[in-house]
């Protein structure tokens, strides 16, 4: 509730100043006739001055919504903000992106602001260890890129990211699982697991998991649930540290097993 209340206030904070610097801004009627004018003034001033500029791009857009500049303007209004960089102004930019593309679902940069969309929260998500709310909100709108724009450029940057949040959210999972491993929690453990092999197939970690579902049912006496993970290590990654204890462990189950044989 506090967060909500703190993001609430940079948005009324931000709208109060732009609205106090409205009445201060004139325009001569030869430039008001103009977008394309109205654009160069805006463009002069963002980075001295990003508030003004917003208020010749506002213009351009209010007074010519059709415009190729009303376009530019909106997306450059955008961008002052994502530059800004802290989450309040990050979450005003994929607001901004989200109005372009609603009232422009056919330019040819609509792809590139469902990219800045889904960076907004990219580069805002946390490591591994910490909450992945960020990640999360970034995989699902790289993921609308691709499905709304497969053929864009922004696309291929959509799929590279998409690679870096599954890895970021299956080490996440991995923390938790070895937790419970730790405290011997072993079938909340197996589940983490198996998040990880149903959801995140090109985790580079996978070695680890197969390890650790094998260690975790070969400590349950679950020895023939075990083997075909030990199996899996030592077939797929010869070369993981993990693969030649895993050997040792199935040496071990085909012992027992025998044993239990009638």
């Amino acid at each position: 509730m506090k967060r909500t209340l703190t993001l609430l206030t940079v948005c009324l904070l931000l709208a109060a100043g732009a609205a106090c610097r409205k009445d201060k801004l004139e325009i001569s009627p030869e430039i008001a006739s103009s977008d394309e004018q109205m654009y160069n003034l805006g463009d002069r001033y963002i980075k001295k001055d990003p508030e003004k500029a917003r208020l010749y791009f506002r213009q351009i857009i209010d007074s010519f919504p059709k415009s190729f500049y009303a376009q530019r303007a909106k997306l450059a209004i955008a961008d002052s903000y994502f530059r800004k960089g802290d989450e309040g102004n990050m979450i005003i930019a994929a607001s901004e992106y989200r109005e372009f593309i609603s009232l422009y679902p056919y330019s040819p940069s609509a792809s590139y602001a469902q990219l800045q969309i889904a960076l907004c929260s990219f580069k805002k998500a946390l490591r591994p260890g910490r909450d992945q709310t960020k990640t999360q909100q970034a995989l699902a709108e790289f993921k609308k890129l691709i499905t709304n724009f497969p053929l864009s450029e922004e696309a291929k940057t959509g799929r590279e990211n998409i690679k870096q949040c599954e890895e970021r959210l299956a080490q996440h999972i991995l923390g938790i699982a070895k937790h419970y491993y730790r405290v011997k929690a072993y079938k909340a453990s197996i589940d983490r697991f198996n998040e990880i092999l149903s959801n995140y197939v090109e985790f580079s970690m996978m070695d680890q998991v197969y390890f650790y579902i094998g260690t975790c049912n070969f400590i349950s006496e679950l020895y023939k649930e075990a083997q075909p993970y030990f199996t899996k290590l030592v077939t797929d990654y010869p070369e993981s540290k993990w693969a030649e204890k895993a050997q040792k462990m199935i040496e071990v189950i085909r012992v027992e097993l025998e044993n239990k044989q009638p």
